[in-house]
């Protein structure tokens, strides 16, 4: 009996070894990665996704801007999840984020399901594309196979990370550093669910020019605004980033931006320059030859940028617990 416990404990241990070092020699990510090392992989993250989606929808928006700040600095490698005194969840930028408690949930379970195998990297995007379909959005296939970074700073986010006062050609230019194009700037910063807090934001409601509040909203929505975030009171307040649809992953925000109801400086300025405009209203309204379905280029775009300078083989690690850095 024994002979026969170690026989299968050196055949699973040999087919392990032979499916990293194919991996090792591709170097890439793919569908389906964990189909063989863990294949509940998948449906047990979705699951716990939805089991706290129940509790707090909240969560659906917050890990889709995870997953998008993690890839953003370093590449999708899941320092945005490291805990430290100057890490980069302590940046500014970062200080909004939520859902660390759904990644570490998740993480449990796919421990206890196959210790060592799963990485905290391919939760956040497989965490990310569960929370667009909570939202009534389209599914798309999630290559997996990226490995945890361990390297995690504050000050990496700076000149790296989208910013809610950058003008248009800045956020081309951090796209585009990326690999990233403008069609993809237009899906991936489209804030169709979730909410800001008054204090992101207010700076556009009162003494943004000398007559007043920024020219580019429309001036019904200003005084709608004003009397949700009231000058120098309650600046945690939080307000729908896409008015009317704050809950539904859907195109109303492309809408709201040529109505001059986009919340955020940078949200609005898609409907001011002339490239992101032109594709701003291709998302709006479906229509002939020049038509795009957001959520297929969505899908897309994810992909693309779920790929930004990943680490695959032997690089980084499989983080035991996705606070920390393994100690060897």
């Amino acid at each position: 009996m024994e002979d026969n416990c170690f026989n299968q404990t050196v055949f699973l241990v040999t087919l392990l070894l032979a499916i990293a070092a194919s991996s090792v020699r591709g170097h890439s990510t793919r569908v389906g990665f964990y189909s063989s090392t863990c294949p509940r992989a998948e449906s047990i993250i979705k699951s716990t996704v939805e089991s706290h989606f129940k509790l707090d929808p909240t969560i659906a928006p917050g890990l889709l801007r995870m997953h998008f700040h993690d890839c953003f600095v370093r590449g999708c490698d899941a320092s945005i999840l490291i805990d430290g005194p100057n890490a980069e969840k302590t940046a500014p930028a970062s200080q909004f984020l939520k859902g660390y408690k759904v990644i570490d949930d998740a993480k449990f379970q796919l421990e206890c399901e196959c210790p060592g195998v799963v990485s905290c990297a391919d939760i956040l995007a497989l965490t990310a594309r569960d929370s667009v379909v909570l939202t009534k959005g389209t599914s798309w296939a999630v290559p997996t196979g990226r490995r945890d970074g361990t390297v995690s700073n504050a000050s990496d986010t700076d000149g790296n990370m989208p910013g809610f006062q950058d003008t248009i050609d800045v956020l081309k230019q951090k796209f585009a550093a990326k690999g990233l194009n403008t069609r993809d700037l237009v899906t991936l910063v489209a804030h169709t669910i979730g909410t800001a807090a008054c204090e992101v934001f207010s700076y556009r409601l009162y003494n943004f020019t000398s007559t007043g509040a920024d020219p580019s909203i429309n001036p019904a929505f200003v005084s709608h605004l004003q009397a949700l975030c009231p000058q120098n009171r309650d600046g945690s307040r939080q307000i729908a980033l896409d008015t009317g649809s704050a809950d539904r992953f859907d195109t109303s925000f492309f809408a709201n931006l040529r109505e001059g109801k986009g919340i955020l400086e940078s949200d609005q300025r898609l409907w001011t320059d002339d490239l992101t405009k032109k594709f701003v209203q291709r998302f709006w309204e479906v229509r002939g030859s020049l038509g795009l379905s957001f959520n297929v280029e969505f899908g897309k775009s994810m992909v693309k940028m779920s790929n930004i300078e990943v680490k695959t083989g032997t690089m980084g690690e499989i983080r035991k617990v996705c606070s920390k850095v393994n100690e060897y």
